[in-house]
Formats: structure tokens, sequence, C-alpha cells
């Protein structure tokens, strides 16, 4: 189980293709698209291999356009959650003593499948599922996922051959780097497919069994997932696909003896009612579970007096409303200085009139649904109070219809109250504030840091050096993430591995070997070649 292999990976990031005019994997995409369109399919639970039909049926639907059913999944109740977690039981002890390597061929064939058989598939039932356009979908539901497989074996290898340095002649002494003891829950949310994916499969890389429960909206490219986790020979049992509403599935799984860790994206009020519920049950587990969660966010942008407009603005636009600002890390305030506002705004004004916005099978559009109506009235009730308060004003867009879909214009709203609730709360949609500032550098960074409860993703534009060190040294508690004349969203496995403190999380950095550190309990063992006969010590031989 905790030998040390002599393979040596060095992972690299998967290349993005383009989706250009008349490319071979644009017409590619396109047939998948219409092939998963044409089939209303059947989702049901999966324990130990074997698919569960309960009858309690909700349907996976099309963000931008609501009217169109993908599938009806089956959700979980306590029945199916107990045989869930003892079918991850019956797999532990045999996933446990497969080798490393053997695991890490298991997760290289899954990254091959995605590279080629799924890429399409994956791309295709997240663009439908989730509403998010070509480019936005590669680089989530392919890349970074084929990235996270490639990139987590390279670091169990690296974590198992970090081995004491010292054993004294007559000792041998090494580290077992054993899965925790029990199942861990994973959580997932909707927003990307790739992190759905190794929520469960990465405690999986380090030996571990998995429950996981896919967020609702994103049941759909979640089931493509497990079928291709079959194929590329992942045991039964090691992962159980749980679909169902959380108010059953989570307090049924925290409430279980056996539960070792939690893997977990979503809300921060979820998160931290989960980890209560952990508390209250704490005599109750076996050992003490790992808590591991990426949460929210209320990112910035701070922006100098010395950016270049053109920039600041690309930033601003990407940063923002990307995937409908549906990012944990997504922009969602902004603070820029009188000096340049002016100019900053004419840029900003002239590019957002140029964004479209529709169908995720137009390739023209930039931007797409947001998920579901909940998260759409969500989001439009900000833009609302924004329009009645007197100390907002929105600037562009504002709009939002949810007749075929749940469509929102990309909002920016520039208020005067550097408090203002869309300056503080989290929204999750495509509305940005913008806060005029006094040039007043110092000042502005202890706002920054002093705003949000949330310290997940942050970036200044400056072309000023020391600015830029004076706001790095200010804002080092406000970003897990940090960028410097960059938007704040993007981090690529192994480049930037992602995460945040305060209200956002544990910050245990996903896309890196501190993750993969997590779902391990280490057993130190020293072995002494030759036992010593005489209890006595040379000091004993005269008084």
């Amino acid at each position: 189980m905790n030998e040390v292999t002599i393979k040596t990976i060095t992972a690299v990031n998967e290349p993005i293709k383009p989706y250009g005019p008349g490319s071979p994997e644009k017409e590619s995409i396109k047939k998948e698209i219409n092939r998963l369109k044409s089939t209303k399919i059947e989702i049901p639970i999966i324990i130990g291999g074997q698919e569960i039909k309960t009858g309690n049926t909700s349907k996976c639907v099309m963000p931008h356009d609501h009217s169109h059913i993908l599938a009806t999944y089956h959700n979980a109740s306590e029945v199916e959650i107990k045989m869930a977690i003892e079918s991850c039981l019956e797999a532990q002890n045999d996933w446990a003593n497969t080798s490393l390597d053997k695991r890490c061929e298991i997760f290289y064939k899954m990254a091959q499948l995605l590279q080629n058989k799924y890429r399409d598939t994956i791309n295709a039932s997240t663009m439908l599922g989730q509403s998010k356009n070509i480019f936005q979908a590669e680089i989530d539901s392919a890349c970074e996922l084929i990235d996270f497989f490639k990139f987590n074996c390279q670091y169990a290898q690296e974590i198992y051959a970090n081995q004491p340095c010292i054993s004294p002649k007559g000792f041998k002494n090494h580290l077992e780097y054993r899965p925790l003891e029990g199942f861990v829950f994973a959580v997932t949310p909707f927003n990307f497919t790739s992190i759905a994916a190794n929520l469960p499969s990465a405690p999986a890389l380090m030996g571990n069994v998995s429950i996981w429960k896919p967020a609702s909206s994103s049941v759909y490219s979640g089931y493509f997932l497990m079928q291709m986790f079959k194929e590329a020979g992942l045991p039964d049992g090691v992962i159980n696909f749980i679909p169902g509403k959380g108010s059953i599935v989570g307090p049924n799984v925290i409430k279980n003896s056996n539960l070792a860790g939690v893997h977990f994206t979503g809300s921060t009020a979820v998160f931290q009612s989960m980890w209560k519920e952990i508390g209250n049950n704490i005599n109750n587990y076996k050992s003490y579970p790992r808590i591991v969660g990426e949460t929210g966010g209320k990112d910035f942008i701070l922006a100098h007096e010395s950016i270049d407009p053109s920039e600041l603005v690309t930033a601003m636009i990407r940063g923002a409303f990307e995937y409908q600002g549906q990012k944990c890390s997504a922009a969602s305030r902004c603070y820029i200085p009188k000096s340049i506002w002016k100019n900053t705004k004419e840029i900003l004004l002239t590019e957002m009139s140029t964004i479209k916005m529709g169908d995720v099978e137009d390739f023209t559009n930039f931007v797409n649904a947001v998920i579901d109506e909940s998260a759409f009235d969500n989001i439009s009730s900000y833009i609302d109070y924004a329009k009645k308060s007197p100390d907002a004003e929105i600037i562009h867009g504002g709009s939002y219809d949810k007749t075929k879909g749940y469509f929102i214009q990309p909002t920016i709203i520039v208020t005067k109250d550097p408090k203002f609730m869309t300056m503080v709360e989290e929204i999750f949609g495509p509305v940005l504030t913008v806060y005029i500032y006094d040039d007043d550098w110092r000042s502005i960074c202890k706002l920054v840091d002093s705003t949000s409860e949330y310290a997940l993703t942050g970036a200044i534009m400056s072309k000023d050096e020391k600015a830029i060190e004076i706001g790095s040294k200010m804002l080092v508690n406000s970003a897990g993430n940090f960028y410097i004349n960059d938007k704040p969203t993007g981090a690529v496995v192994g480049q930037q591995p992602f995460g945040g403190s305060r209200a956002s999380g544990t910050n245990d950095k996903a896309g890196s070997y501190l993750n993969l550190l997590r779902w391990v309990s280490v057993r130190t063992v020293k072995e002494t070649l030759l036992p010593p006969t005489d209890y006595r010590y040379p000091f004993m031989e005269e008084k």
C-alpha cells in the first residue's frame, strides 16, 4: 500500500483547442451537441457499479432554454445513502491496498479518455446542462480536469517519495501514506465540471473511497464522468454517485461514524452548517474528519492610476462576465482612481456594447444563461436594489428575462458608497460594482482589505512597482490567489494552486500536493534490525 514507486511522472498542461472557424474540433462538438439534445436520458444513482432507480425523479434542463429537458435523474433516499456508504466500506480495503502505480495507471487512463473519446461528450454536456460556451467548457471540463488527473498523479508520487532522510546503522525508517479510515464525502458545485470530478477523485487517488453528491444542476455532466471513470478501470464502489436533495443526503452521510473527511465546494452557508453538524457529531466518529472546503468570494480588481485603461477594461470584462460571473473567483468589485475613470469609462462602455448574449450553440455569444431560476431571482434582486438606491447608478445593463432562458444582461453599477451592498455581498452572477476613489493608494488598499469577509481572489492593476509592492503587502490576507496585472480568475493546475481563507474556505490549494496531503494519514515505521538484548544503558555501569 505504501511502497515508494520508482516511476517518474512529469505532467504538462493540456493544450486548449481553439475551436476556430471550420476547425475539425468545432464540427465535432456541434455534432455531439446535436446528439445529446436529441436524446433524453434517464440518470440512475450509481452504487457499487450498479444503477439504481428510486422513482423519485428530478429534471436536468438547459438553462438557456429551460423548456428543453435533457434528462431525468433519480434522487437518493436514506436507503440508498446507507447502501452507498456500505459499498464504500466494502471497496475500501482492496482499493487501499492497490499500489499507487496501479491507481495512477487508472487516472492516466481517465486523462486519455477525456483527451479523446469523452472530450466532446463532457464538453457538450457541460455546455448544454450548465450553459457554458465552448471556450469556458474546454478550459474547464476538458483541460483542467485532464490536468487534475495528471498532476495529481505526479504530486502523489512526490508525496510517497518524501521519506525520512536519516536511518542510522541498524535501523530502517520510513513513512506510510495511508488513506483515511472511512469514506470521504464529496459535495460538488455546478459551475466547474473539473472541480466536480476532482473532489471525489483526488481522495480516491490517495487510496480513499468517496460518496459523491453532485449539485442538482450538474448531475447531467456528472453522469458521463461516472461512465468515464468506469471505462478507465476504477473499481466499483470506490466512487459512489448519489444525486439527491442536500437536506436528505447531507445529514444522513454526516452522522455516519465512518465519515473520514469532507471535500466541499459551494456556498459559505452550507459549508458552515456542515461544519457545525460535524462538530455536533464529533463523539460519534472513529477519527476526526478532515474538513476541506472552498466556498464564496467577493473578489476585487484594484486599479492604480498608472494602469493602461484598455488593460484594466479587459481584465474587468473577462474577470466579471466570463461564465456569467458564476465563478467563485469572478471579479465582483472594482476600485478605480478618479484620475483615470473618465477614459476608462468610455472604453468600458464601448467594449460592453459589443458583448453578445444568448444560446451556447451560437459561438459568437460571450455570455450565456445563469444556472437556474433561483440564481436568476437572486441576482436580479441585487440589480433591482441598485436601481432603487440613490447611492448607485447602473451605467450598463440592468435588464433580465427568464421567458425562455435565465438571461441576465452583464451589469455594471457605479456606487458612491464603498460599503454598498453589491460591494460587500456575494452575488455570483454577471454584476460588477465600481467605486471611484481619490488617488490615495494606501487608503484604498486598507479599504479593500476591510470590505469583505471573503479572501479568495483579487487583482492589482498597476505599472508602478512601488504601488504593487505596497498593495501586495497590505492585501496579503485579502486573497489566497493574488494577481498582478491580470484578471482574478483562471487559475491553472500546476501553475496557480487554488484556494482562499477567511470566509472563502480552508485554503487547501486544489491543483497542488497540499490538497492531496489532506487525504492521507501518515504512519511512521521504525524497524530495528538488531534489537537490544539488555535493558541496561552504559551510564548505569558505575555510580
